[in-house]
């Protein structure tokens, strides 16, 4: 490991793209870390903006920050592959280039992370003002620990800006995949090898925009009165993709749950209903939706609307798309 009493070195990778706005105050939150083992490794990713003149004013003041400026525009997902791949710390944080970090983050992550593979935390959401939204991520979620991957087979917990790992994973993690979040994807793998953890202290304040793709908070629902999630036909065909895609890591803990859990979900595809996918969901259900906020009293209910296959949902789809 790379030492300096006895703490190890932590690579922050750190993407930027057309983030002038935002970016000085995050990197005000970086340089000012309590964590002194630190080096800065910004990939700027063809920025149009002052981005790339704010990243060199800065490194000409603080010597951890490394600046890396791409030929052609690589896409969120690839630049953080870039970005990881720079890095030569023992442990890398992932960084997005809008929110605001606790002087303390890497400190208390570096002090948690034990013989844990990662290690994320809570987080508390700002809007694009910077101003507090008085919700914080486990109010949304349910947050993960443990060393079950079958936890990420349908919903994610950990998000980027919270993450730290080791360094050995990025053997395992790349090469990423563009279509899929790398945050969710890192997570299946962390709990594959070994177990994950987290800190209930909300470490970085997350902001939220109007265009996020993400939509942690819902708002897709609350503008569209029309849309529901049981009847997005491409979100239950990106699912399959994604469950795929995790059957495909080599070194799944329990390959044959995941081939079989993928058999099932694919039945969906080409069925109006699947009862062996709905029990199966009920027998597994505490772990596989373990990151859901959802009320025991649904559960059925809940259980009950993901029987329905892909022809019944497209089915409902086009009622509702006429009715509207």
């Amino acid at each position: 490991m790379s030492k300096e009493n006895n703490n190890p070195l932590v690579s922050i990778a750190l993407c930027v793209y057309n983030g002038e706005r935002f970016l000085t105050e995050q990197l005000d939150s970086l340089v000012g870390q309590t964590y002194s083992q630190i080096e800065i490794i910004a990939v700027d990713d063809c920025s149009t903006d002052a981005s790339v003149k704010i990243l060199e004013d800065y490194s000409k003041r603080f010597e951890q920050i490394k600046i890396y400026k791409n030929d052609q525009n690589l896409g969120y997902v690839k630049n953080f592959e870039k970005a990881m791949q720079l890095c030569t710390g023992d442990l890398i944080a992932l960084c997005d280039q809008d929110d605001l970090w606790d002087l303390n983050k890497i400190n208390l992550q570096v002090a948690h992370l034990a013989d844990n593979q990662l290690i994320y935390h809570d987080s508390r959401f700002i809007d694009e003002q910077g101003q507090d939204m008085h919700r914080k991520m486990s109010d949304v979620l349910h947050l993960y620990k443990g060393n079950q991957p079958e936890a990420f087979l349908l919903i994610n917990s950990v998000s980027g800006h919270s993450i730290m790992f080791r360094r050995e994973l990025l053997a395992e993690i790349l090469p990423l995949h563009p279509d899929f979040f790398h945050d969710h994807w890192i997570a299946y793998v962390a709990t594959n090898r070994g177990s994950i953890d987290f800190i209930p202290q909300c470490l970085v304040n997350y902001r939220q925009h109007t265009s996020t793709s993400t939509d942690i908070l819902n708002t897709r629902k609350k503008l569209d009165k029309t849309y529901h999630e049981n009847r997005d036909v491409t979100k239950l065909k990106r699912e399959l993709k994604w469950l795929k895609h995790c059957l495909s890591y080599e070194k799944n803990k329990d390959r044959a749950f995941i081939n079989h859990f993928v058999k099932l979900f694919e039945q969906r595809i080409t069925s109006l209903f699947s009862f062996r996918y709905a029990i199966l969901i009920g027998k597994h259900f505490d772990i596989l939706y373990h990151n859901k906020k959802l009320h025991k009293s649904s559960r059925i209910g809940f259980i009950y609307r993901q029987m329905w296959g892909l022809k019944a949902k497209t089915i409902w789809a086009d009622l509702f798309a006429k009715k509207s």
